[in-house]
């Protein structure tokens, strides 16, 4: 591309966004924050170290209860003596949580302190999940398959308790032009998700495509998208400048089949949304996502988000948005509305604490 076009190009990307922020900024204008009720209840939380959604939680907290008393992992025995709460609630209990986690819990619980878990890696690691749930008073749980499962191992009291956003992070904003493109996907390449970038090469081979994450190296298609990928983790913050900066953001949800990067061994299938269904809405772009059982009771399919089934579904909307400009931020505008009024990690809090 010449320089001439290149500047054309800038500006017409420049005048996109401008259009795309200044229709997010008036839907949010018209949105009311909505304000939890404040409980009088001390709560330990102890985060998994999923930044985004830890920091989302404590803000929720925060605002939802007396106090709000945040605990390092390897010390929550410790730290529940000292602060003496009315619940501690720890997030996921997975990964790098200490080998004495368990045995710290059942030190909590014999002091008289409830104590709750809520899975949000459901059902990849039942593996673990499965013993974990049994250690806590209640358990809490995104994943709307697994709730009968964790009940049938004798958990006393499971409940469903989708994930939210953390909207003072993922939001509207006016981003860099080096964040600008038509395509973007961010997340881990697993085997599902290797299958349709590959079926997609050969059309996205000619657009502006951003495809970040871990195990890209599995494409069999890897020469055609090399130039588009960006190995490695992306931290959350720069995570909302692509989303902001997308005309389109494809959303897959990894595969449950224990082997295939799980730890699945109880085969149980995913059916509820993954956080950045509600990330990607959260920053007023359009989001097109394969399909999970629970999504339509969140969003709706051709109104505030778009949906596809298979990799040639796929390219005919993305093909037809990206020449629909009006079409997509109308949709892009309702999914934004829709995630503020209904799905932020404070709608979130205030339901799980309606269950404790």
């Amino acid at each position: 591309m010449n320089r001439t076009k290149r500047r054309q190009q800038g500006y017409q990307d420049g005048y996109e966004q401008g259009v795309r922020y200044g229709g997010c900024e008036a839907v949010l204008g018209r949105t009311q924050p909505f304000t939890p009720e404040i409980r009088d209840l001390k709560v330990m939380y102890v985060p998994q170290g999923f930044d985004a959604i830890d920091e989302g939680i404590i803000d929720a907290l925060n605002s939802s209860v007396r106090e709000c008393v945040v605990a390092d992992r390897s010390a929550m025995a410790q730290s529940a003596m000292e602060h003496t709460p009315d619940l501690v609630l720890v997030l996921n209990g997975l990964h790098i949580f200490p080998e004495d986690h368990l045995a710290q819990i059942q030190e909590i619980r014999s002091h008289g302190i409830r104590t709750a878990i809520w899975f949000v890696d459901d059902p990849y690691f039942t593996e673990e999940t499965a013993s974990i749930s049994q250690h806590y008073d209640l358990v809490f749980t995104h994943e709307l398959n697994t709730v009968p499962f964790y009940r049938n191992l004798g958990a006393e009291h499971v409940h469903y308790v989708p994930l939210g956003v953390n909207t003072s992070l993922y939001r509207p904003r006016q981003i860099a032009p080096e964040y600008r493109y038509d395509i973007v996907f961010i997340g881990s390449g697993f085997w599902n998700r290797i299958a349709l970038f590959d079926a997609l090469a050969p059309y996205l081979k000619n657009k502006r495509v951003m495809i970040a994450g871990g195990e890209w190296n599995r494409l069999s298609n890897l020469e055609l998208l090399r130039p588009f990928i960006r190995s490695g983790w992306i931290p959350p913050v720069e995570s909302v400048n692509y989303y902001n900066g997308a005309k389109i953001v494809i959303n897959m949800h990894r595969p449950c089949e224990t082997g295939l990067d799980n730890r699945n061994t109880h085969q149980i299938q995913g059916g509820s949304i993954n956080p950045r269904t509600y990330e990607i809405s959260a920053c007023g772009t359009l989001q097109l996502t394969d399909v999970r059982d629970d999504l339509t009771m969140y969003y709706r399919p051709g109104y505030d988000i778009e949906t596809f089934h298979t990799a040639e579904d796929l390219q005919e909307k993305m093909e037809y948005y990206l020449t629909h400009e009006q079409e997509r931020l109308s949709v892009a505008w309702r999914g934004l509305m829709t995630t503020n009024l209904r799905h932020t990690m404070k709608h979130r809090i205030e339901m799980l604490l309606n269950l404790v």
